[in-house]
């Protein structure tokens, strides 16, 4: 009996009547305030006054959308301000009450979820009223908040100022945009891009805000149930009956168990709920057939590299947004729980410098990354690449680059909130966006291999001719091993020579011997490569006596730090051998064989590599 009520047109009922219980159609969020019901409107604008820190996030008590935010704000000194459950990143003005009275805001980024929607188009209302910058003839008024919206992905605003946007006024403005759900989740992400004023009128005012979120369905909702045919929809209500008396006991099971397990429902990319908390709102999880789909299949035509640590392919995401997808090796044996963990971390790193991480895929045996996508391929293939036309690298542009990297650098080391040293800082791992400004990829990727690594020294990663010697010989590693790789890769730069030519005098194989040797004749200009001699300004060229920090590297390619001319090759440099013989090692395309070996005193012994 219940299997024959269960037959046919019966099980379309059933499944609506299922949708209209798991799924929602609208959210209204009153951001960083209190429930309360918009006067003009009279619509319910859902709470959203939890407590907020650094990295969190937070889910509606009814689960239908979540909110995560990262960074912290700081004072003028560089310190942490955050003062725990008394700081809850949210704004208040002294107005009446409204959803434009309190206000969300993030010192970096602020993340919005809906989650559960009927798939559909949907009108997004993003609520704005600048209530922490005054107007007015006073100081307080000078602040610039500047940031950027996305929605679904796709940037909306650029730059955005509130206050501009009203007019240089302190009155609400709102923005409106129509986008499609189709995966049930609706993003919307504010993210602040480092422009702006900082501490003007307080430091709480660098980063997003919004007052308030509204989601509309463009469409007719699952509101009740309809017959799919013309000649039965006269017999609709008595079928309902007769369906929900024939299977109500299974139906009121069924239910319980759904809101039971709520928590651990699948969404339709493939995740659960669980999965989706550990992203912490901070990287989007796709699904493996969006990735299939985006690089067809991963065919060999959109394969446009390959390192230590995998595969990268072009793809195209379906709204139509160019992405890189890196397809890993094997993580060490990570299970998909530790392998989300560790992106959620390397994602809320970001700077301009850095190459942005959208997010990740994790499903059956495949783990992705994917990254923004990078018009002008790498340095190294600007600079040696031969099968690609070269970009035009007059001197402006490849001192930009070197102090594009430095910065990227110092904030890994010194200014993100987890400390990264790269290990593998070389041309083919800075990239170059449409305007050439340097990127550094592979950023936070050996936490995926070595996670689970108790001695850095079991495994030395990186490439020969970039590795610092402390760190090849003895696996020392520190922040001067990325310095150590920063200078050759200016050297790089600087001559357009590669760190070592074999088609160059024994003597000046080596870029690093070749330096030294011009610098003790009084004739380092001589490094600097032919085609950007007339625009190369000698004051710009920088030979440090020791390693410095990155962030003094910076300080002085800006100029702001004095530069002291090195005395002499360091150890390493003067005990290194470079002979030629006739039957020994490995022979060269010219016939030569080459023996070569670098020694170094560590703790009272002698190494050799």
């Amino acid at each position: 009996m219940i299997i024959e009520l269960m037959s046919g047109t019966s099980v379309h009922y059933i499944i609506q009547l299922l949708i209209s219980f798991l799924t929602v159609s609208s959210l209204a969020i009153n951001c960083g305030g209190p429930k309360l019901i918009d006067s003009s409107t009279r619509v319910t604008f859902e709470s959203d006054n939890e407590t907020l820190s650094a990295a969190s996030f937070y889910m509606s008590s009814e689960e239908s959308w979540g909110v995560g935010s990262v960074g912290f704000f700081v004072n003028d000194s560089g310190l942490s301000i955050e003062r725990s459950d008394q700081y809850k990143y949210t704004a208040n003005a002294n107005q009446n009450p409204s959803i434009y009275q309190t206000a969300r805001l993030s010192p970096i980024s602020l993340r919005y979820y809906g989650l559960g929607l009927e798939n559909g188009i949907y009108s997004v209302e993003l609520h704005f009223e600048e209530i922490q910058i005054p107007s007015g003839q006073v100081w307080r008024s000078l602040g610039l908040r500047f940031f950027d919206a996305f929605v679904q992905g796709i940037r909306k605003l650029q730059d955005f100022n509130i206050k501009q946007a009203a007019g240089d006024s302190n009155v609400p403005i709102t923005k409106i945009y129509n986008v499609s759900v189709t995966e049930n989740i609706l993003d919307v992400h504010l993210f602040w891009a480092g422009k702006g004023t900082f501490g003007i009128p307080s430091e709480e005012t660098r980063g997003p805000l919004v007052s308030a979120i509204r989601v509309i369905p463009e469409f007719k909702a699952t509101i009740g149930i309809e017959s799919s045919s013309n000649n039965s929809r006269t017999r609709t209500t008595g079928i309902i009956i007769g369906v929900l008396v024939g299977v109500g006991v299974l139906l009121c099971l069924f239910l319980v168990l759904v809101r039971k397990n709520r928590k651990k429902r699948k969404f339709s990319s493939g995740y659960d709920s669980e999965d989706f908390k550990n992203m912490d709102g901070k990287a989007h999880l796709f699904s493996l057939s969006e990735m299939k789909i985006a690089t067809k299949d991963f065919d060999i035509e959109n394969k446009i590299g390959e390192g230590g640590f995998g595969a990268v392919y072009k793809g195209v995401l379906q709204d139509g947004n160019l992405v890189a997808v890196k397809k890993l090796t094997s993580t060490s044996g990570q299970g998909k729980r530790e392998f989300l963990n560790e992106v959620a971390t390397i994602s809320a790193v970001q700077h301009r410098n850095l190459v942005k991480l959208y997010g990740c895929c994790s499903e059956e045996e495949e783990r992705l990354l994917v990254f923004e996508y990078m018009p002008n391929n790498s340095l190294g293939q600007a600079l040696f690449g031969s099968d690609l036309p070269k970009l035009s690298l007059d001197w402006p542009i490849r001192f930009n680059i070197c102090l594009g990297v430095a910065r990227g650098l110092a904030y890994l080391h010194e200014e993100s909130r987890i400390r990264i040293i790269h290990r593998d800082i070389k041309p083919n791992n800075i990239l170059l966006d449409e305007y050439l400004n340097p990127k550094i990829a592979d950023f936070g990727l050996a936490r995926l291999y070595d996670a689970a690594k108790t001695h850095i020294s079991t495994r030395v990663a990186g490439t020969i001719g970039y590795l610092a010697p402390e760190y090849a010989l003895r696996g020392h590693l520190t922040e001067k091993v990325d310095v150590f790789s920063f200078g050759v890769v200016a050297l790089e730069v600087v001559s357009n020579r590669s760190h070592e030519d074999r088609n160059m005098p024994d003597e000046t194989v080596f870029l690093l011997d070749s330096a030294w040797q011009l610098y003790e004749e009084g004739r380092l200009l001589d490094l600097v490569d032919t085609s950007v001699l007339s625009s190369f300004s000698e004051e710009d060229f920088a030979t440090p006596t020791q390693r410095p920090s990155m962030s003094q590297v910076v300080a002085m390619l800006g100029g702001a730090m004095e530069i002291n001319p090195p005395q002499c090759r360091p150890g390493y440099m003067r005990d290194w051998q470079l002979t030629s013989q006739n039957a020994t090692n490995s022979t060269t395309g010219d016939g030569k064989s080459w023996t070569w070996g670098m020694s170094l005193t560590v703790e009272g012994r002698s190494d050799k590599l």
